[in-house]
C-alpha cells in the first residue's frame, strides 16, 4: 500500500512547482523528495512528472493523481485538527487572505492584541488584491469584499453589505461646482477603478428605487482602491468607492458625499472558508476576532449624508454644453 508520506511529498512538489521550493517548505532534503517520488512512480508503474534540468511538468495522470492527493492531505489535516481541538489552549498556524486596504490595515493594527491573548497561535496574513484559491494555497479563511455568487463550493459567513458612494474633496467641488444630478458627473474629473478600460459605467440607485447608468471617462484609474482614495483626498476627481474604503474621511470633512441620495450597488463583506467540519479552535477564534474588529470598523465607516449643499452647484447643463464638447471639463471657478 502506498505510504501517505509519499502522497504528502508529491502534493507538495506539485503545489510548489518544483523539488527545491517544496524541500525548503517542508524542511527536508531535495534528494529525499526526488527519491520518494521516483519510488512512488515505480510502485504505481506510471509517470507522474516530466522533469529535467530546465523543465518541470506534471503528466495528465499526474494531474489527476494530484487532485486525489490534495483531498487526502486535507483529510489528514482535518484529522489532526480534531486531535488538536482536544487541547484546551488554541495553537497552530492560521493562514488568512485579505485584500489590501482599510480592512487589512484595521486587522493588522489589532492583531498584536489577538496574538498576546493566544501565544501559541501563529498568523500568516496574505494581503493580495487577487482572489486567492483557498485549497491550492492552503488558506484557512479569506476575507473578501464583493459578491459571492460563484462561491457555492465554500462556506460563506456574511458580515455586512457595503454600498458604494460618490465622494470628492471640498477643494474639488469649490473649483468645479457640485453635481446636482447623475448626468452632471460627466462634467467633472473622475477617478476610475478599472485601469484596463478607457471608460467606466457607474450604476447608481436613487430615490424611490430609480436607477441611472452614467458613462464616465476617468482622468486617472487604478485597480487599487487605496490609491483612488488618496487621489480623491488630493482633489484629483470624484471617486465612486465602497463606503468601507473611506474610513473616517467623511466624518472628518476631508471628503464629502456627492449626490448623497444616490448610492452604488452593494457588495458584501464576508468570510469564506472550505468547511466548518474539523475547524481548528485557532481559526474559529480568528474569525470571531476579525468579525468583531471589522464590525467596529464598519460602524465607524458609515458614510454620513454630509452632502454638498455648502458648495456652489454646477450651472445648468444646457449652459455648459453650449460652449463645450461633452468630453471637456468645465472651467475652474476663481
Amino acid at each position: 500500500m502506498t505510504s501517505f508520506d509519499d502522497l504528502f511529498y508529491f502534493e507538495a512538489v506539485v503545489r510548489h512547482r518544483g523539488f527545491g521550493t517544496a524541500a525548503r517548505s517542508l524542511g527536508v532534503a531535495k534528494s529525499l523528495l526526488s527519491r520518494r517520488i521516483k519510488a512512488l512512480e515505480a510502485e504505481l508503474d506510471v509517470r507522474l512528472l516530466e522533469r529535467s534540468t530546465h523543465r518541470f511538468e506534471v503528466t495528465e495522470i499526474g494531474q489527476r493523481f494530484y487532485r486525489h492527493c490534495q483531498a487526502a492531505v486535507l483529510e489528514m489535516e482535518a484529522a489532526e485538527e480534531v486531535a488538536n481541538a482536544m487541547s484546551a489552549e488554541p495553537r497552530g498556524t492560521v493562514r488568512v487572505s485579505c485584500p489590501p486596504g482599510i480592512c487589512a490595515d484595521a486587522l493588522a493594527a489589532a492583531l498584536p492584541t489577538f496574538l498576546d491573548r493566544h501565544p501559541k497561535v501563529r498568523v500568516q496574513f496574505v494581503v493580495e488584491a487577487r482572489r486567492t484559491d483557498l485549497i491550492e494555497e492552503h488558506i484557512d479563511v479569506a476575507i473578501r469584499v464583493g459578491f459571492h455568487d460563484n462561491e457555492s463550493d465554500l462556506v460563506v459567513k456574511r458580515l455586512r453589505d457595503v454600498p458604494g458612494a460618490l465622494v470628492a474633496s471640498p477643494a474639488l467641488l469649490e473649483r468645479y461646482g457640485t453635481p446636482q444630478q447623475p448626468e452632471d458627473l460627466t462634467l467633472l474629473p473622475a477617478l476610475g477603478r478599472d485601469s484596463t478600460q478607457a471608460d467606466e459605467t457607474w450604476v447608481l440607485h436613487g430615490p424611490d428605487g430609480e436607477r441611472r447608468e452614467v458613462r464616465v471617462r476617468p482622468r486617472f484609474s487604478s485597480n487599487s482602491l487605496s490609491v483612488v482614495l488618496q487621489m480623491a483626498l488630493q482633489g484629483g476627481g470624484i471617486a465612486f468607492l465602497p463606503e468601507l474604503t473611506m474610513g473616517r474621511k467623511l466624518g472628518s470633512g476631508e471628503l464629502v458625499r456627492v449626490l448623497p441620495e444616490w448610492q452604488g450597488d452593494e457588495g458584501v463583506l464576508h468570510f469564506a472558508f472550505i468547511s466548518r467540519r474539523g475547524m481548528l479552535p485557532s481559526v474559529r477564534l480568528f474569525i470571531d476576532f476579525a468579525h468583531e474588529e471589522l464590525s467596529r470598523l464598519l460602524s465607524a465607516c458609515r458614510c454620513p449624508s454630509n452632502g454638498s449643499g455648502t458648495h456652489t452647484p454646477l450651472p445648468p447643463r444646457a449652459t455648459i454644453a453650449a460652449g463645450e464638447p461633452n468630453d471637456q471639463l468645465p472651467q475652474q471657478r476663481h
